[in-house]
């Protein structure tokens, strides 16, 4: 199974989408929440390759974007391919 990371933050809708979904296909996750943690803000930034939304999703270390990003991937079915690997 992948490596998976979502970074968060508590008030979130959309992390709680992402969340949800990978809870849904019975993926296990590691959760970075970054609430009002500016130095953890800042490496996520950095990891994300300059993006500052969250959720921001890895799988296996490869930035996937936010939910709309993995949505899309599981719409066309791709995402289980990525987290099969």
């Amino acid at each position: 199974m992948a490596k998976v990371e979502v970074y968060t933050t508590d008030y979130c809708p959309y992390c709680t989408k992402a969340k949800t979904l990978l809870q849904m296909k019975g993926v296990s996750y590691e959760e970075i929440d970054v609430t009002g943690d500016d130095d953890a803000r800042i490496a996520l930034v950095e990891k994300a390759e300059g993006r500052r939304t969250v959720p921001q999703i890895f799988i296996n270390d490869q930035p996937i974007g936010g939910f709309d990003d993995m949505n899309a991937l599981n719409e066309k079915g791709e995402l289980d391919k990525l987290l099969s690997s």
